[in-house]
């Protein structure tokens, strides 16, 4: 007896992200958000990058964004803290706050920003200093502690960078010695000794051997209990076991934003499900 089998349907990908989105809907409130990007829109010359960005970071979490290469990401997060005003041609529409204050009002000093908004990037970048030098040169430089309580500021944000243990005794060796995953932890252990409100991690794993990505995972975990954390990633499994919230961003345009768990199970726009399923990216 013969069986009519019906024929898969061939799944279709958007290429075009439609003229009118569907809003994206926000995740709950927790608390007042730290970063609060409003209609914000973004130009390299006559290119624009960034299309109509709403949405609000919860504070004291970690927030991931996700998408292909080209879609944004790195651009926004180098929007938050102003990185993209030192490329020539640049400019933005809309606003992005920061605790509720424009982080491009006429009275917000940029060095300041970047002092309240850490960034790690992609691949480690320790300065041709010692391993001490490299964490006290954002307090040295910024003016946020005598000399005398340097060694104590220097301590602590090792310690919070999860590197202590490992250097407490080479403190005056070159940071170009270490590992590259020690490398990556000297850098936010510098970001750290800033003090910032929010720290931003542009695939901050991207360049690291697994037993490292998962020490640098560990310490987001650990370091939202203390401040915001905002990353990139193009690792989908990252995202899911680190993020509280994640954004998926798409030819420019935040297509989603959620819980974690509901957007990796539970999406909300065929896009997200395209993505996060494998079927382009």
């Amino acid at each position: 007896m013969s069986v009519a089998v019906e024929p898969v349907k061939e799944a279709r990908l958007p290429l075009e992200v439609p003229h009118a989105p569907k809003p994206v809907p926000p995740p709950a409130p927790v608390g007042t958000p730290v970063i609060d990007a409003r209609s914000y829109r973004f130009w390299y010359g006559d290119t624009q990058a960034l299309f109509d960005l709403t949405l609000a970071v919860p504070r004291r979490s970690v927030t991931a964004f996700i998408g292909p290469s080209g879609c944004g990401k790195s651009t926004f997060l180098r929007s938050i803290n102003r990185l993209n005003e030192l490329i020539p041609r640049t400019r933005h529409e809309g606003d992005i706050l920061l605790e509720g204050v424009s982080v491009f009002s006429r009275g917000v000093d940029a060095v300041t920003l970047r002092r309240q908004v850490g960034m790690v990037f992609q691949q480690p970048n320790p300065f041709p200093k010692s391993i001490f030098d490299n964490v006290a040169y954002g307090p040295r430089l910024n003016g946020l502690a005598p000399e005398r309580e340097m060694p104590e500021r220097v301590e602590r944000a090792l310690r919070r960078a999860a590197l202590w243990d490992e250097v407490k005794d080479r403190l005056q060796s070159p940071g170009t010695g270490l590992s590259g995953g020690q490398q990556q932890r000297l850098c936010i252990a510098r970001a750290l000794a800033n003090e910032p409100e929010v720290l931003l991690m542009d695939e901050p794993c991207s360049a690291l051997d697994p037993a490292a990505t998962l020490r640098v995972e560990e310490l987001m975990v650990e370091l939202k209990e203390a401040y915001s954390i905002v990353i990139v990633t193009h690792n989908m499994q990252q995202a899911s076991r680190v993020s509280d919230y994640t954004g998926f961003f798409y030819l420019g345009r935040l297509i989603e934003f959620g819980d974690t768990k509901q957007l990796f199970t539970r999406p909300r726009d065929e896009r997200t499900e395209a993505y996060i399923t494998g079927r382009f990216g």
